[in-house]
């Protein structure tokens, strides 16, 4: 009887103790659930929220206020954090003189970026563990692993600094190519007529040596030839560049495609003795400009037939696949290492100059196929080994039958790139 009396009032004394404990457990979250974030001025939020840049909103401890889901993609801010020092320099410029700062930044690429659960409200932003470089000190062409940013600093209050920026990445590298593509073309084009030039004087200087006048107008001929060439194929380039293929897009087949393609690369094909083998037909409609369809694989086979041995074998075949019409012509050459492939489509690039130039190439092929195929929705693949050849492959969305009978006024939907 003592024994269970005891019992008992233990029991009460630690429901009454347990129930302190709760009481003290909910205070504390109703204490935690009352602490707000910092609150931006009136209207700011609504005005950052159709800004249409990347934003980020700092304190005077330079603590992450608010920041836009871009913020994170770009790799700016890390949970609650400006990552890069130099951003944080320009908000202490703009705090301490209240004069806006403007600059461009290159930051590189680095690995994928990886999930961060670390953002405010982010649900699943990215966040990118980079380096920026200020844009001045680097300079040169922003390439592939590089992101180029404006960021511009603000006081936002006596309290907040606001940092925007903009991905300025495409115009940064649309710039860089056509400073480029001037200078390389002015370098190209002065080679054929600096030769041409001084033909034309040692013709001049030896007007009755016969031999020497036959074998440099010869010379000549292959000059002019180069140069004719070399312009044609920069006004193609610059025609494929401003011209929209949807426009004028129609139901195409690829077979007779790959038959015309085929056909006018025939007489070089036969100077070298080498068979085009063309693989076995299949429906195989795609949504397009037909004579740029054609140009792309004429380019793809002349240049298997250019750099292939006499006496062997340019392969053409046809696939479809899960809604892609492939095509691809391969050669028996010398093959492509992993560098040179890296840089096979670049303008003006040869893997042999030397060769190049006795065989007539002008550099710019492979770019013109890679530029037609982008317009028309599909990409180029490329396999190549040393001592083994090269494989080039053309991808482009399939057309189904079904949706080419309808008419011209519904290109545009049917116009899809690869997935």
């Amino acid at each position: 009887m003592v024994v269970g009396l005891i019992a008992g009032l233990i029991g009460l004394a630690v429901g009454i103790f347990g129930m302190g404990a709760f009481g003290v457990s909910d205070r504390s979250r109703k204490n935690i659930v009352e602490i707000t974030e910092p609150t931006l001025p009136d209207g700011a939020a609504e005005v950052l929220s159709v800004v249409g840049k990347a934003y980020i909103v700092i304190d005077t401890v330079d603590g992450v206020v608010r920041a836009s889901p871009g913020a994170y993609a770009y790799g700016l801010v890390r949970g609650h954090t400006v990552v890069h020092k130099e951003l944080l320099d320009l908000a202490h410029r703009v705090r301490r003189d209240g004069v806006i700062e403007e600059k461009d930044l290159i930051l590189p690429r680095g690995a994928l970026p990886a999930a961060s659960n670390s953002a405010p409200q982010s649900g699943g932003h990215t966040e990118a563990h980079t380096v920026v470089e200020p844009a001045s000190t680097h300079g040169g062409t922003p390439g592939q692993g590089t992101l180029v940013v404006q960021v511009r600093v603000a006081p936002l209050t006596e309290e907040y600094i606001l940092l925007l920026a903009d991905d300025r990445t495409e115009i940064a590298r649309t710039e860089a190519v056509r400073n480029d593509f001037v200078a390389n073309v002015s370098h190209e084009l002065k080679t054929p007529v600096g030769a041409i030039s001084l033909l034309a004087e040692a013709l001049e200087s030896a007007p009755e040596d016969q031999a020497t006048v036959r074998r440099f107008a010869s010379r000549m001929m292959t000059e002019s030839a180069r140069l004719a060439a070399l312009v044609q194929d920069i006004i193609e380039l610059s025609r494929l560049q401003g011209k929209d293929v949807a426009r004028v897009a129609l139901a195409v087949d690829i077979n007779a495609v790959i038959a015309e393609a085929v056909d006018r690369t025939r007489l070089p094909a036969q100077s070298k003795n080498i068979t085009l083998a063309v693989g076995a037909s299949q429906p195989a409609l795609v949504y397009g400009d037909q004579g740029q369809l054609v140009t792309a694989l004429r380019n793809l086979i002349d240049n298997a037939v250019r750099y292939s041995p006499d006496n062997t074998q340019v392969g053409v075949g046809l696939q479809v696949i899960d809604g892609v019409v492939a095509v691809s012509i391969s050669d028996q050459g010398d093959g492509l290492t992993p560098q040179e492939q890296d840089r096979v489509f670049e303008r003006f690039y040869r893997v042999d100059a030397a060769r190049s130039r006795h065989t007539g190439g002008t550099g710019l092929g492979l770019s013109i196929v890679k530029h037609i195929v982008s317009n028309h929705g599909g990409e180029v693949t490329l396999w190549s080994a040393p001592k083994m050849g090269s494989t080039f492959t053309v991808r482009l969305p399939q057309l189904s039958p079904s949706t080419s009978d309808g008419g011209t006024h519904h290109r545009a939907e049917r116009h899809h790139g690869l997935i």
